[in-house]
This record gives C-alpha cells, structure tokens and sequence, in this order.
C-alpha cells in the first residue's frame, strides 16, 4: 500500500525549511538574515519575519501597538544578530475588513516607536484582505564584510555568552494570561516582566562594543527568539561542534521565584523564548570585556566542545550531567 504523501505538520518546520532551502543559493541562506554582496565596502542584510493573529500574539495579552513593537523589534533584533545596521524596513499587512482604522493606526505607531530608537523609516509595503491579521516585515540593514556574525563561526574554546536576562518575557506572557500567578509581585516586578514580553528591545547596542573588542575576529552567534536552548543547538549545528551550559550560571531576574518554581524558573530560561536577546561564542578575554560594558544579565554560560551534543551540567553536583533536548521549544508545526 502506498504511503500517503507527507503534510508539513509531518516533517515539522526544520524539514520544511530544509526543503525550501535548496531554491535558495547555499551560501546565502542558514542564518538570521542574508547577507547579499552590493558594494565593495559594505553588504547588505535582509530578513523577513511574519507574526500571526493566534500564532504571535492575540488580543488578550497585546494591544495593537505592542504587536508593532514587537514586529518591529523582532525584525530587528535578527539584523543585530547578523551584526548589522538597520536601514528601513518595509510592511506587509494582510486583514479583515472589520478591523478598526484605529487599530491599525495604532499598529503603525508601535512600529515607529521601536523603529525611531534606531533612525529606522518605514520605505514602503503592501496590504491585502485576509481572514486573519498577519503582519510580515522585511528588514534591510548593513554592515561591512568582515563583520557579520554567523551560526557557523564557533570555534572549540570559545565560551558561550548572553546579552541579558532570559525567562522574562515568558514570565510576562504568564502575568498576562494569569494575573493572579504573580500576586507577590510589587508594580515594577510585575512591570519589568510584562515590559519584556510586550516591548522586548532588539540588542543593536551591544554590536559598537562587539566590534571595538574584536573588529576582524569571526564572531559565531544569533538571537534567542526562539529560546536560549534553540539558539545554542543552532549555532552548535551550523558549526559542527557540541556545548556545555553549566546550569548555576543559567541565573534570572529575582521576581521571577516569586511567580514559579525553580524547575520552571530553568526551563523558561532555556525554552520559553521571545527575549531577544544575543548568543555570541567569544574568547573568555573578549567575553569577559563585553559584558562589563552591558547591563545586568549578561553573562558566561558555557563553552564550546568538540563532541556534538549540548550538556547541561552542575558543577554543584545536585543535578545528573543532562543532554539537552529541543521539544520542548516552540516549534511551528
């Protein structure tokens, strides 16, 4: 009997991505944005990102203009992962006809209030009827061909870095899902958490830092939008070589023990995403340089191996060695 022949639901995105990558010249595609050659002295970087009524956001934890913030600042948080300089962007929106003119207006403010921190213009767009809203943003951005951070660039002895904090905006999608979770909380606890899950903050600050340390040294990282563990399994696998995360050094913000327990204060650290924030893979010297010129949460976590596999360890002894597994991240399909 013939097999059936295969829905995306049974090859899941990374198969999905595997399949439409072949369309796309190899040396291009596999990171946060393309960088595509156009003039002697500086390349060009483009990414695309789609956000989705049910799938991104919805109304019951975002308002119109934090769906801007955050498409805006999702897009642009993939040019810093590229180590790039936005230019502009452009905006394509597809919805029904019963939205609110209001609500779109207030989508566009959101935009432009992340974007103006960056001198960032919206260039141009498109817009259609759908049945559901879905706002697609392709960011443009630049940078010089030496400095272009890359998933495939770690190198064994590297150690592994964070720009910041991770857990928060998954702590902040669970305050807004339920209230009641984080009565302990004072207004600026609760505040800090909400904050990070509806107007998250693309690190493009972190990248004049970055180059003043290493200006022609390859630099491996990417963004965590997709949570730390994904992150650190992306670059391990662009790279060929394998991490340990040492688990005492996977530390939060303090409020976060007030909403859950320590098991899951670690697990959304590792998998709950959406913080935006960088993995770079660094010498121990540059690391450590960087992160004394960053704000709190950033930090080492862990280092690069040879043996391709991700284990997470404790040096306090309280936990067995354990290999991380990505199931538990969010996954489109």
């Amino acid at each position: 009997m013939d097999k059936p022949p295969p829905l995306v639901k049974d090859i899941g995105e990374q198969g999905l991505l595997e399949k439409l990558q072949s369309f796309c010249p190899r040396e291009i595609i596999g990171d946060d944005g393309a960088v595509i050659p156009t003039h002697p002295d500086k390349d060009l970087v483009v990414t695309t990102d789609v956000l989705v009524d049910g799938v991104h956001f919805s109304d019951r934890t975002t308002t119109a203009f934090d769906v801007g913030w955050r498409a805006a600042a999702a897009n642009l948080s993939d040019l810093a992962a590229m180590g790039a300089e936005p230019l502009a962007i452009t905006v394509g929106l597809s919805l029904p006809g019963d939205v609110l003119v209001s609500w779109v207006e207030e989508l566009y403010l959101g935009l432009t209030a992340c974007l103006q921190q960056y001198h960032t213009p919206i260039v141009g767009g498109d817009i259609c009827r759908s049945t559901v809203i879905t706002v697609s943003i392709t960011a443009m951005g630049q940078n010089l061909p030496h400095q272009v951070i890359r998933r495939s660039n770690a190198q064994v002895g590297d150690v592994i870095m964070i720009t910041g904090w991770h857990g928060l905006s998954r702590a902040g999608l669970e305050l807004l899902l339920h209230p009641e979770v984080g009565a302990e909380l004072n207004d600026d606890e609760r505040n800090l958490l909400i904050k990070a899950h509806q107007q998250p903050q693309p690190r493009l600050d972190v990248l004049p830092y970055l180059w003043e340390l290493a200006p022609e040294q390859p630099i491996a990282g990417m963004d965590s939008s997709d949570g730390l563990a994904d992150a650190i399994a992306q670059i391990c696998h662009c790279s060929k070589v394998g991490a340990e995360i040492e688990r005492s050094y996977l530390t939060s913000v303090p409020s976060l023990s007030k909403v859950v327990s320590t098991e899951k204060i670690e697990e959304w650290i590792l998998y709950g995403g959406e913080d935006f924030e960088l993995v770079l893979c660094l010498s121990l010297d540059n690391a450590q340089k960087l992160i004394a010129k960053l704000n709190g949460g950033a930090a080492i976590i862990g280092k690069i191996i040879p043996e391709p596999y991700i284990i997470l360890l404790d040096n306090n002894n309280i936990h067995p060695p354990q290999i991380l597994r990505l199931s538990k991240g969010f996954k489109h399909f």
